[in-house]
């Protein structure tokens, strides 16, 4: 920059959407211990999360072209390519993602989905799998099997050979606590 001033993100993505390996390097120099860290909080070990981190900036490089600053900043763009990155391992894994548990909130990506969509979606899922470990493993079991798995409440009761008013009951007693703690959100 002839200016002086340190060119911003937006404008070294459109600088690498051009094929600039210079625009590339102060990018990568900027980004990848943070995209590092971000993945090993997510549950990366170290190792994979430097792998992750590479596949991630190397989309980066391979996709700046694409890249809209109407529908996100750079950064967030950046951070959902590599939790994409990071998504796509553990499905080929076939582990789950961060929520473990017998349930998993659907974490389908889709190209069409703005990055900023998408870290609020993330940001939702995660507050709803707090709500859902606030939950008995038996509230938990009819919550997946009637919202997760769009089961009614007659075959939740027959699978879980149980009288079907338990299982209103507990479905019942599993939502309070869920509007209780998601309120605490609002």
């Amino acid at each position: 920059m002839h200016d002086g001033a340190a060119p911003s993100d937006e404008n070294l993505l459109a600088r690498i959407g051009r094929g600039d390996r210079e625009a590339f390097a102060q990018l990568f120099e900027a980004y990848a211990g943070k995209i590092k860290s971000y993945l090993m909080r997510l549950g990366a070990p170290p190792a994979a999360a430097e792998e992750l981190m590479q596949d991630a900036m190397l989309s980066v490089w391979r996709r700046a072209s694409s890249f809209d600053p109407i529908k996100a900043k750079a950064s967030t763009w950046m951070f959902v390519i590599a939790r994409n990155a990071w998504i796509d391992r553990l499905r080929r894994e076939r582990t789950e993602f961060a929520y473990r548990g017998a349930y998993v909130v659907s974490n389908e990506v889709s190209d069409d989905e703005a990055p900023d969509e998408a870290a609020v979606r993330v940001e939702t899922e995660a507050h709803m799998q707090v709500a859902l470990d606030t939950l008995s493993e038996e509230q938990r079991q009819v919550v997946q099997l009637s919202f997760f798995e769009d089961r009614p409440h007659s075959e939740i009761a027959e699978r879980l050979s149980l009288p079907l008013g338990t299982v209103k009951s507990r479905l019942r007693l599993a939502l309070n606590k869920l509007r209780a703690h998601w309120e605490q959100y609002s």
